[in-house]
């Protein structure tokens, strides 16, 4: 099957990570997957949650939101405190597959803050976020590294993510927004270098689907993000990171 945008069934979008796109943050990727840019900063700050006071480790946390202007329809701000019931369920989700690849005992008692701001979303937002996270993590990582507050190399493993779906019978991987809003089935797959999943995000949003399509979701979104951790090595090698 040939898609609108002349994509095989098995291809992802055009993606691309520009590091360094902010100064101040310790580590800032601009991460495009087609249409979808999402801008993902990884800050360090002193301390941890109270839960780990004193027990000389660090700690990761996330939030993510869409910008006013990200959709064709302004999207409210975010105010007083009230974070949508979507945006919560996605920092959740961000910052749970980022803890499960960092070893905090190789960090001193520091809190890295991850933000995830989309600026335009065409799908996959929060596939996007993830897998641009995970390199604005490794950026910052190396700032801590210089500055000699790690004990040893704090990510045991590569991290990315991508959106799958079945469209008119079909398995898609990494669903633009026309696509995603035709599909019968939406999946969501998070998953590390060793090729284990932290996330399994799936439901039918029409008809049921199969253990069939269920295998090929999860085999093509496999696929896909294996090409992903090549192209995030390729834009660490690129500054030789």
């Amino acid at each position: 099957m040939q898609r609108n945008d002349g994509r095989e069934a098995h291809q992802t979008r055009d993606i691309d990570f520009q590091r360094g796109f902010t100064r101040k943050a310790d580590g800032s990727v601009l991460v495009a997957f087609g249409g979808t840019r999402v801008l993902c900063t990884a800050m360090v700050v002193e301390g941890v949650p109270r839960f780990l006071k004193g027990q000389g480790q660090g700690w990761l946390t996330a939030e993510y939101s869409m910008l006013p202007g990200s959709t064709s329809e302004r999207k409210s701000r975010d105010r007083g405190g009230k974070v949508d019931g979507r945006s919560v369920e996605i920092q959740r989700l961000i910052g749970r597959s980022l803890r499960a690849v960092v070893d905090f005992q190789q960090m001193t008692e520091r809190t890295i803050w991850v933000d995830c701001d989309v600026i335009e979303a065409d799908g996959g937002t929060r596939t996007a976020a993830i897998t641009g996270s995970w390199v604005a993590l490794h950026d910052a990582f190396t700032a801590m590294d210089e500055k000699r507050w790690l004990r040893g190399w704090p990510l045991v493993d590569q991290l990315a993510a991508v959106s799958v779906g079945m469209v008119n019978g079909e398995c898609l991987v990494d669903l633009d927004y026309k696509e995603d809003s035709r599909a019968g089935t939406d999946l969501n797959l998070v998953m590390t270098g060793a090729g284990e999943f932290i996330e399994v995000q799936g439901s039918a949003e029409a008809a049921p689907f199969s253990k069939d399509d269920l295998q090929n979701m999860l085999q093509g979104g496999e696929n896909a993000i294996r090409h992903i951790f090549g192209l995030q090595k390729k834009a660490l090698e690129a500054s030789g990171s």
